[in-house]
């Protein structure tokens, strides 16, 4: 046992709340890595116990059992073994356990017991567990597995207070592996066992999760219920957030003419204001209410159990296109960004599967391409009624939605096809409880996607902006010229010569200019359309109207090209990036870059021309 500062593993099963645990107990304290030569990330923190005690706290990856299937599986199973190079063994273990779940945490409870080191269990989401009814003998537990258990509530403050008095206690001491390592269904029986004599449960939780289940599970009902969630969900995006975002889009308005109202009129100052700073910047801001819409609905179907039953119920349909019902979840967080989801690929065992899964991630609709697409279907889809119910708008948004995963599924199809080795793999799955989603956790994870969306806005997207400004600006026209001023700026000579690629699409050098800083991310483009225009003499307050603008000056045929490049267009630096790191090999990076280009260009190619023809 280290005489110095006590070193503390906390482990569980993904989703257990271990991080949220960690977080509590660390605060601000921590610190993130990765482990060396691998992109699974390293949490460390720190804290001080009552008594003054120092703790180390390693948060280790979610894991199932230490018999590893994944990266982020073995390097918890080699630190708690105390076999990690230049990894110290732990001198306590922190077994965290969803207690609303126990049946799937404690055959990885009783794995750790196995290693003989000094083991806490701590029973996270107890206030969950009674809301369902679900009772646990604590004292009993305790007893069955030799080993102190606690309860904790790591989402609420205050709610690791036991877990800290337990520790700052004592470390508790070894208890030796009563149960044969290689006794698989020995651990399961154990695991039997150990719920009889400790936990009871409502049968009114079981009876309505099975009632719920005939319908979700269903084959033909519970793709129908899903494809209505989407469908509702994407109505919503547009009908709920207009009234918000027409109060955003008239208060950036004012805001630009008091602040611009005090400086003289063709100044640099006031030129960077409007046409730079309020054009660009507005133009973005006036979306965040329809991304917090759609967070809002993803995160209450995490919440509430739903979406582990969605990557069960679609298992059938990836696995006729060469994924697995385990890459569900990872596409699913690529609606928010690519990045998380590709890092989220790490829990797909099957190498292949994985690299396709990350290979496709990109084309689902990112929260970073919603303000490109209402900005386009507002300013060219008309707002009215289908059928007397459906919004036309919400209509196209929808479409938009699914030909990013229509072409997600085609791409693994053909992927699949491309490779020698066809054998699969099973998915086996438990599925949680229902419940009812946190009212305080979905307002947190509302305010922290507000406040990343805020903080892109005040910093590469305004970086961004200020530099298209300058570019857009300088050099200035000549003595005598005729043209706006931008026409003679760099950023007009780029996009004059970029035009010649792109006119094939229907793309116009204003179009061609955005797409150059719209590839750090892609809702820039938005901003830089603003500017350009701004700059363009085209109007004073773009802000508020770069969508009627665009809707005077651009054919419906450019409208849906740009749709079209932006369903597949790999905009986004960051994504490539974190393909090079997630793969550790450029070649895929090519690949992902090349077929995403392509396609975007073949797409917008056929989009364009068949416009035109029709029109």
């Amino acid at each position: 046992m280290s005489a110095a500062a006590l070193r503390i593993a906390l482990v569980g099963n993904p989703n257990c709340g271990k991080t949220a645990l960690f977080n509590q107990l660390t605060g601000g304290r921590q610190k993130v890595a990765n482990y060396a030569g691998v992109t699974v990330e390293r949490k460390e923190g720190r804290f001080v116990a009552p008594s003054g005690r120092m703790l180390h706290i390693l948060d280790l990856p979610g894991a199932y059992s230490f018999d590893a299937t994944s990266p982020d599986e073995a390097i918890t199973r080699d630190v708690c073994h105390g076999r990690y190079p230049g990894e110290a063994a732990p001198d306590l273990i922190v077994c965290v356990a969803d207690a609303t779940n126990l049946r799937l945490h404690l055959r990885f409870v009783l794995e750790v017991r196995r290693l003989g080191r000094p083991v806490v269990l701590a029973l996270n989401m107890m206030d969950a567990a009674r809301r369902r009814g679900i009772a646990i003998d604590v004292a009993a537990l305790s007893r069955r597995l030799g080993v102190p258990v606690v309860e904790t509530v790591a989402v609420k403050r205050g709610g690791a207070k036991a877990l800290i008095e337990r520790i700052d206690a004592s470390v508790p001491d070894i208890v030796p592996a009563a149960i044969d390592v290689a006794g698989v269904e020995q651990l399961h029986a154990e695991v039997r066992s150990i719920l009889a004599d400790t936990v009871t449960m409502s049968r009114d939780t079981v009876a309505i999760d099975d009632a719920i289940d005939r319908w979700v599970l269903h084959p033909v009902f519970g793709l129908a219920i899903l494809a209505t969630l989407m469908f509702f969900i994407f109505q919503a995006v547009f009908s709920w957030a207009q009234p918000i975002m027409d109060g955003i889009e008239g208060g950036i308005a004012a805001l630009g003419t008091f602040v611009t109202g005090f400086l003289p009129e063709g100044s640099a100052l006031h030129s960077l204001l409007n046409d730079g700073l309020f054009a660009g910047l507005g133009a973005v801001l006036v979306f965040l209410p329809q991304i917090l819409i759609l967070f809002l609905f993803i995160l209450v179907l995490e919440e509430s159990g739903y979406l582990p039953r969605a990557a069960f119920l679609l298992d059938r349909l990836m696995f006729r296109v060469g994924l697995t019902g385990r890459a569900f979840i990872p596409l699913l967080s690529s609606f928010a960004c690519a990045i998380p989801g590709i890092m989220a690929t790490r829990s797909i065992q099957d190498p292949r599967d994985r690299l396709t899964t990350i290979l496709v991630a990109p084309l689902m609709t990112c929260s970073a391409r919603l303000p490109v697409y209402t900005l386009l279907i507002a300013a060219f889809i008309p707002d009215r009624a289908v059928w007397g119910v459906f919004n036309l708008q919400g209509i196209v948004l929808f479409t938009l939605y699914f030909a990013g995963i229509f072409s997600a599924l085609g791409v693994a199809f053909v992927m699949k096809r491309l490779r020698k080795d066809k054998s699969e793999h099973a998915l086996i799955m438990e599925l949680p409880s229902y419940r009812l989603p946190n009212v305080r956790d979905i307002a947190l994870g509302l305010w922290e996607r507000a406040l990343i969306f805020l903080k892109r806005v005040g910093g590469i997207i305004l970086a961004l902006t200020v530099l298209l400004w300058f570019l857009s600006s300088f050099p200035g026209p000549p003595e005598g010229a005729t043209q706006p001023a931008i026409d003679y700026s760099i950023a007009g000579r780029l996009g004059r010569m970029l035009e010649v690629i792109f006119a094939p699409i229907g793309f116009n050098w204003q179009i061609c200019i955005a797409l150059v800083p719209g590839l750090a991310a892609r809702e820039v483009a938005v901003a830089a359309l603003g500017t350009v225009y701004a700059m363009s003499g085209s109007d004073d307050s773009v802000a508020s109207q770069l969508g009627p603008l665009i809707a005077n000056e651009w054919s419906l045929a450019t409208a849906l090209s740009l749709l079209a490049w932006y369903v597949f267009a790999p905009q986004c630096m960051s994504t490539l990036a974190v393909i090079r790191r997630e793969t550790n090999s450029w070649r895929n990076v090519a690949v992902a870059a090349g077929y995403l280009f392509g396609l975007a260009y073949l797409a917008s190619f056929a989009t364009y021309q068949i416009a035109r023809a029709l029109s």
